[in-house]
């Protein structure tokens, strides 16, 4: 590579939904954008695959062609718990659409990361940065290190996006270390061929026993269409027997509770068990630091109440270029630090009390007597659920919307910004 292509007018790391989204919206903007990716495409991301319908409208805002038959399609949510079933349709909103998707992270994110490049990104596949590079002068980051093509390379630009997931080395290394007072998750899944893959429901499981211990966190099983489901466990940290699980044989047990012609056993097993560190609540701040924006799981953007992320790593990707193509625009260097310091007060005013509600609600549930209250009392009640499934997703319009939205935008408002 000559010096000319290693710099760019911003640097993203890491080319999941995060990255991906923050590249697509710089190049759209006409920014020269270098995208570096680790591994190479396909690669595979331990996830439920499950996009509710905010993560929909920012694949649709991104144009990304949701009508190809790769994608599988659903109209809502089913419930269990409490001895009881309950089939919540996805809201009917203005502001997002009325159904969620279902696809294979391994075809998703080299999707998202070449829709990148064909808006005029520069892709780099087998690029791992290792290090920022940062001028003694100002301490602000100016660049990165990275083995590229056998060989140590440098990277050069006056932004740089930390897109690289929850390790994010790079936020590490620029002294960015993980707040102990926000909620983590663990995922575990596996996929297995079975008659549910094309189900019009994703499922949630709302109890989960080990042993004689229930367990904050959920079940999943969601159908991709393909043949396989993706079958998972996501568990929270604030219970005291977090500690002591073994996720693992958690998974098998719970599997081997379902019916037997769901097929979820080893005979089906299309992928071994995996598992996932989720980082939630904004678990890693600031967000802007001396030249650097955080996007996605490496500014802990999952959301405590579902453990999604996909969402708002591709709002959050949009949001942070917005920033960065009207910071470049500014004369002043002062300036541009003016107009990068709004990326996480915004941040903050978009999310930041929904993920103190979230946070509260964590902590809850946390207590097994909380929890089954909770789900033999709460789900028999459709208009409570339909209640609940708006605030878990985060679905309300912000006008306008019904009295349920109304309560929720409310209780977001009044919350301390997480």
């Amino acid at each position: 590579m000559t010096d000319s292509t290693r710099h760019a007018d911003v640097i993203v790391v890491g080319a999941g939904p995060a990255g991906s989204s923050t590249a697509y919206w710089l190049a759209q903007a006409g920014l020269d954008v270098l995208l570096l990716e680790k591994a190479t495409f396909p690669r595979d991301k331990i996830c439920g695959d499950g996009l509710t319908p905010r993560a929909v409208r920012a694949l649709i805002g991104m144009g990304v062609d949701i009508n190809d038959p790769g994608w599988g399609r659903n109209k809502g949510l089913r419930i269990y718990g409490g001895g009881v079933k309950v089939e919540l349709p996805w809201p009917e909103l203005a502001s997002f659409p009325d159904f969620g998707l279902v696809r294979k992270r391994t075809d998703l994110d080299q999707l998202l990361a070449e829709h990148a490049a064909k808006a005029g990104a520069r892709l780099l596949q087998g690029c791992t940065v290792t290090g920022p590079i940062v001028d003694e002068r100002t301490d602000r980051i100016k660049g990165v290190t990275a083995t590229y093509e056998g060989e140590d390379a440098e990277f050069h630009a006056p932004l740089v996006v930390a897109a690289d997931g929850n390790s994010t080395r790079l936020s590490l290394a620029m002294g960015l270390r993980r707040r102990e007072d926000r909620p983590m998750g663990v995922a575990v899944r596996r996929y297995f061929r079975t008659p549910r893959h094309d189900d019009e429901y994703m499922e949630a499981w709302l109890e989960l026993w080990d042993g004689e211990r229930l367990l904050p966190g959920y079940g999943w099983v969601f159908g991709v269409g393909d043949g396989t489901s993706n079958v998972g466990l996501g568990l929270l940290n604030t219970s005291k027997a977090f500690q002591n699980v073994d996720y693992r044989g958690m998974m098998r047990r719970w599997c081997a509770q379902m019916p037997e012609d769901w097929q979820f056993d080893e005979e089906h097993a299309t992928s071994k068990i995996r598992g996932a560190a989720l980082p939630m609540g904004f678990n890693r701040q600031p967000h802007y630091t001396r030249g650097m924006l955080l996007v996605g799981d490496a500014g802990g953007m999952i959301n405590p109440f579902n453990g999604e992320g996909i969402d708002y790593a591709l709002e959050s990707g949009r949001l942070a270029a917005d920033i960065m193509v009207q910071a470049l625009a500014r004369r002043t260097p002062a300036q541009r630090e003016r107009t990068l310091y709004e990326y996480p007060r915004i941040l903050k005013d978009e999310h930041g009390g929904y993920f103190t509600l979230a946070r509260v609600f964590v902590q809850a549930i946390g207590d097994p007597r909380i929890m089954k209250f909770l789900t033999s009392h709460g789900l028999p009640h459709p208009t409570l659920m339909r209640f609940t499934l708006k605030l878990l997703a985060n679905l309300t319009d912000p006008k306008g919307g019904d009295a349920m939205d109304r309560v929720i935008n409310a209780m977001q408002k009044a919350a301390p910004a997480a």
